[in-house]
């Protein structure tokens, strides 16, 4: 780690140089560097990606049209270890003076680290694309063969090279593809009478039409379809390998003949090679052996038992009871072979995070003379019963300078014998923050530590039978968690308890049902008489319009409200009808205005919430990059405890609200959709776009929403030329320390880029802002009734510069604002786009 971080302050200086660089300082004489490919396809210039794919020479990646790449590569000494002994004997007796200053090993090592740093150079570089003729002509093969694969078969493509000054080329590619050929007639040779009867109940769904153009992409997919329909309709021995097709061209009038070919199954044995008709297999037993590894697979089994048909094995006694493993496994006694039904007890078996990756294999039943029966064999080896995990984070924000956090978790698995997992963890967290309440020279003036417990069950834990609904292939889990934290950071210091418990399952592979049937939180404010000590904006607009007004202070001198017995005492006055202190209309709304916000960022919240969300990603792997990620998520709260407060007549308070543990529940529905997607574009590029929108809306018993639940705007993975909770709400300017809305929009777009090595380069344009609406605060400014108040959408646009670890990227992005709705309509756009009021955004990992 320190090496790299060394490693980048380095390059960030060579900079300079780079600028300065040669960038066919290492093409040699009369070769030429390719600087351009152009394609032209049918007299049409082509942008194709696919195409340009193909070709195997491509000039060097550039940057804003800079080759940094090939300049980093170019600053290397093409052969360090003799460059550094030539400089080393270059002078007379510099080799001596060097071994006497230092001794023969350290100059050794400066020649290893000379030559290690000049490969990196290289490695993180990249080569001049020097054009080679042998490789134009096999570009050339590629692309025939490419356009030939969707039926244009006559295809003719020839190449032109265009030298330029300075030993630098430019290739053009010159693509005649002629008419394309199409599908004509199809026909079959299908020997197994079983495997023709499956063919023809599967043909509506082929990806092979007459009087489609020819793709040889359609061949495969079909292949690859009538395979998959076989291997789940009880042909075990069949495989793609079998599907065979002939295409005729011959004197067709560019059509191509189509015959599908399925011989029917090989058998090898030894050295010979019969055949015989597929037969469509079911399973007759499914063996399960419960705690296989390598070093026991010979030793004998010494517990077992059976359960609805499957038999369950252990060398050891047996640690789960049958149901929680057969629940898992999708393979059934007496049905018949089905392939994904394999595929989907791998993704179970896995999903209990009990057994490592499961070994499944079939062979034939020894008992079954017709050769049609199988047995299943499932070996599952055991994760660790125990497992200890250790986090540790450094991070920054608005509100603290600087922090330190830990984690500390505990994982027991199978539990009860049933697959369960209970996980412990403890964390806590110091900081330093600009507390002025809080007198503690230390740097590290505010804490917290915390505690949770969960207990993970992998079904569906309910009074009613679900299964007919959420059935067992859709990897249900259940999950109730209990936590408590106690916080002693932004000056009110606070208690946090939460108890949560939900459902989780997937009714297909790419998306995910989250239900929690059961949210409580109850935060509890330990010192909330600090308030103004904590939000100095709002001490200080309430001290300006005490020193105008006619208070009088207890150390006249200062003129300065003390915390808390003379803020408390104005704030009485100023609500006294008679209105002693002579204030005026717009700063008695501006004092109710900051005791509002602060009875409500001071009050305990009781909170007992439902909410379901729905994801749905079409990610494929993590290497894949063209996806998308669309979630939308409800929430409800306090509705059953509003039942609950009319049927036992609860109390209430000075608003009508009521209590419980003298405490107002919080009462309010919220929504929130976000869409996520990003393009592969080419040469590790791509272009990332998110949208989020959200809103909660208070009734009932609640006016506004609980901090916890509210919105804010700004920071590194949102608005990025904002600090975190320093945008709006709305056009308000962000006058208060922590500025929150119960309405929030918010648009990124990314585009990212390679730069060189391990290097990566984003340009960014962030948008988006939050509002009050349907709530109690009325500031125009601040909220949200109409279309008209999009003009107070945000924007800010920056780059980025990430390096990549493998395991995480370190990502500094630098956000300026572009258009600030703080300012008149005529200033808003570019006022403070400079690096002055740019905010400097450090993470880590992508925002999204």
């Amino acid at each position: 780690m320190t090496q790299t971080l060394t490693k980048i302050s380095l390059f960030l200086g060579l900079i300079i140089l780079i600028v300065s660089c040669n960038a066919v300082k290492l093409v040699p004489d009369n070769k030429y560097l390719l600087t351009k490919n152009t394609i032209i396809v049918d007299s049409v210039s082509s942008k194709d990606f696919k195409t340009k794919k193909l070709i195997y020479q491509q000039p060097n990646k550039k940057v804003l049209g800079v080759p940094l790449s090939l300049y980093v590569y170019n600053l290397a000494k093409p052969q360090p270890d003799s460059t550094f002994q030539n400089w080393l004997k270059d002078k007379p007796n510099r080799e001596r003076k060097m071994n006497n200053i230092y001794s023969k090993k350290q100059v050794d090592k400066m020649a290893s680290s000379f030559v290690g740093f000049n490969k990196w150079i290289q490695k993180t570089g990249e080569k001049p694309t020097i054009i080679n003729r042998k490789k134009l002509e096999t570009n050339i093969q590629y692309i025939n063969n490419y356009y030939s694969s969707f039926g244009w078969f006559n295809t003719e493509t020839r190449f032109k090279i265009d030298t330029l000054k300075n030993k630098r080329a430019a290739i053009t590619y010159y693509i005649e593809r002629h008419n394309p050929y199409k599908i004509g007639a199809i026909e079959k040779e299908i020997n197994s009478p079983i495997v023709d009867s499956l063919f023809e109940s599967a043909q509506n769904k082929s990806f092979i039409a007459k009087g489609n153009q020819y793709s040889s992409n359609d061949l495969n997919r079909e292949r690859e379809r009538i395979s998959r329909k076989f291997r789940n309709s009880g042909l075990f021995y069949f495989d793609p390998s079998y599907v065979e097709f002939e295409a005729d061209s011959v004197n067709t009038n560019h059509q191509v003949n189509i015959i599908y070919k399925i011989p029917d199954r090989k058998i090898r044995k030894n050295d010979t090679v019969s055949t015989e008709p597929f037969k469509i297999h079911k399973i007759s037993e499914v063996q399960i052996v419960t705690d296989y590894n390598y070093k026991n697979r010979n030793e004998t089994i010494s517990d077992s038992t059976k359960y609805n048909g499957y038999h369950l094995y252990s060398f050891d006694k047996l640690k789960y009871f049958p149901k929680a493993i057969t629940d898992a496994i999708a393979i059934t006694p007496g049905k018949i072979f089905k392939d994904s039904q394999r595929s989907l007890t791998y993704n179970q078996i896995s999903d209990l995070k009990i057994f490592k990756y499961p070994k499944i294999s079939y062979s034939e039943d020894p008992k079954d003379t017709t050769g049609t029966n199988l047995i299943a064999n499932v070996l599952l080896t055991s994760r660790k019963k125990y497992s200890l995990g250790l986090d540790f984070d450094a991070f920054t924000s608005t509100i603290q300078q600087f922090g330190v956090g830990f984690k500390a978790s505990f994982s027991i698995r199978n539990v009860f014998k049933r697959a369960e997992i209970l996980e412990i963890s403890a964390k806590g967290r110091i900081g330093s923050s600009k507390d002025a309440g809080n007198n503690n020279s230390r740097f590290f003036n505010n804490s917290d530590v915390g505690a949770d417990m969960k207990l993970i069950f992998p079904r569906i834990i309910f009074p009613l039978k679900t299964e007919r609904f959420i059935p067992k292939s859709m990897s249900p889990s259940t999950s109730a968690t209990v936590g408590f934290t106690n916080q002693n950071n932004i000056g009110l210091d606070r208690q946090n308890i939460n108890l949560i418990y939900n459902y989780q399952w997937r009714p297909k592979a790419k998306i995910t049902n989250h239900l929690d049937l059961l949210n409580v939180q109850f935060v509890r404010n330990l010192n909330p008489e600090n308030y103004y000590n904590v939000y100095t904006s709002s001490y200080n607009s309430l001290n300006d319009i005490a020193v105008e007004s006619d208070y009088v202070f207890n150390d006249t001198e200062n003129s300065q409200l003390q915390i808390p017995e003379e803020t408390t005492e104005f704030l009485m006055q100023s609500l006294d009808p008679n209105n002693p202190l002579n204030l005026n209309l717009e700063e008695q709304e501006e004092v109710l205005s900051i005791l509002e916000r602060q009875k409500r960022l001071t009050e305990n919240n009781l909170i007992l919430a439902m909410n379901f969300s729905w994801t749905k990603d079409t990610r494929e792997n993590i290497k894949d990059n063209s996806f998308y990620r669309v979630r939308w998520k409800v929430e409800s709260a306090g509705l059953i405890l509003n039942e609950f407060a009319k049927a036992v007549d609860a109390p209430k308070d000075t608003l009508g609200s009521y209590l419980i543990n003298d405490v107002a529940y919080s009462q309010y529905i919220k929504a929130e959709v976000e869409y996520i997607k990003h393009w592969d574009l080419n040469y590790q590029n791509k272009f990332a776009f998110r949208s989020f929108v959200g809103i909660a809306v208070p009734y009932g018993n609640s006016e506004s929403i609980p901090f916890t639940r509210s919105y804010f705007a700004g920071g590194g993975n949102d608005n990025r030329g904002w600090q975190a909770y320093e945008l709006g709400p709305g056009s308000s300017g962000g006058v208060l320390d922590f500025n929150e809305a119960n309405f929030k929009i918010t648009l990124n777009n990314e585009y990212r880029f390679k730069l060189f090595g391990a290097f990566n380069g984003a340009l960014f344009i962030d948008a988006g802002n939050i509002w009050n609406t349907l709530d109690n605060i009325t500031e125009p400014e601040e909220t949200f009734t109409s279309l008209k108040d999009l003009q107070d959408i945000a924007i800010s646009s920056g780059f980025g510069l990430r390096y990549d670890f493998g395991f995480f990227v370190f990502r500094l992005d630098i956000g300026f604002k572009t258009y600030d709705p703080t300012y008149s309509k005529e200033k808003r756009w570019f006022t403070d786009y400079n690096f002055g009021n740019a905010v400097y955004n450090i993470g880590i990992n992508y925002p999204f």
